[in-house]
């Protein structure tokens, strides 16, 4: 519980009205996504960080049995979309949220897997973190930030996170992903319960947003299918 892009997308929402002082007061938020991520987790580096928290040797050797059976490149990545790597993911990155944290003193920070933002009232202050957070990743982690997905971005302009773009009082669906909707639909096939399940799934990611015409679109889409007898 307490967990998915949903609520996180309300913390962040929440971060910013209460930091810009209910929209009254200039915000701005660094933006930054980290390139290649789940293909460049070093796995002698992941066991390092997972022994400090285990010592059962049979977990351990399990672990490093599970690793071994992918390779993007030698000794290095997860496979998507598996729990394990999931987890291993979030093992792996907690080095860098304390450093945030603890060593840096930054108050509002908030990452989701390898989407991660800070907010702040100073754009000076977030760009200047730019080469911090990037050299700290590469020392650490053997990381880096996607040079095309670093941005600073104010409040009023809209903050782009895990598929809405949060403004003063109203989150709305990212452009991109309500273009990648309408092309969906547009390609339903004749199958009425896998074309229920599609919308369905839409409508549920929707429904934490501003979107009426798109939830429009999808319930007249809905009221269309008629299940097979």
């Amino acid at each position: 519980m307490g967990k998915g892009t949903h609520i996180a997308i309300r913390r962040l929402e929440n971060i910013l009205r209460k930091e810009s002082k209910n929209y009254r007061k200039p915000i701005y938020v660094l933006k930054c996504d980290i390139r290649k991520f789940f293909d460049s987790i070093d796995h002698i580096i992941l066991m390092r960080l997972i022994e400090k928290k285990i010592d059962c040797p049979e977990t351990l050797n399990l672990i490093r049995k599970i690793l071994d059976t992918f390779h993007k490149t030698p000794g290095r990545g997860l496979p998507l979309g598996n729990v394990t790597s999931q987890l291993f993911a979030n093992v792996y990155m907690n080095e860098f949220d304390q450093c945030m944290k603890r060593e840096l003193g930054i108050t509002y920070y908030l990452r989701y897997c390898d989407d991660f933002v800070i907010v702040s009232d100073s754009r000076t202050e977030l760009a200047a973190l730019i080469s911090v957070l990037n050299n700290r990743l590469k020392s650490t982690l053997k990381l880096e930030m996607h040079p095309n997905k670093v941005c600073i971005r104010s409040l009023k302009q809209g903050v782009d996170f895990l598929g809405a773009v949060i403004l003063p009082y109203r989150v709305i669906t990212r452009t991109k992903t309500k273009h990648r909707i309408c092309k969906k639909l547009r390609k339903i096939d004749a199958d009425p319960e896998k074309a229920r399940q599609i919308v369905a799934s839409y409508l549920g990611h929707i429904s934490h947003h501003k979107a009426s015409f798109l939830r429009r679109n999808l319930y007249n889409v809905l009221s269309k299918q008629k299940p097979k007898r």
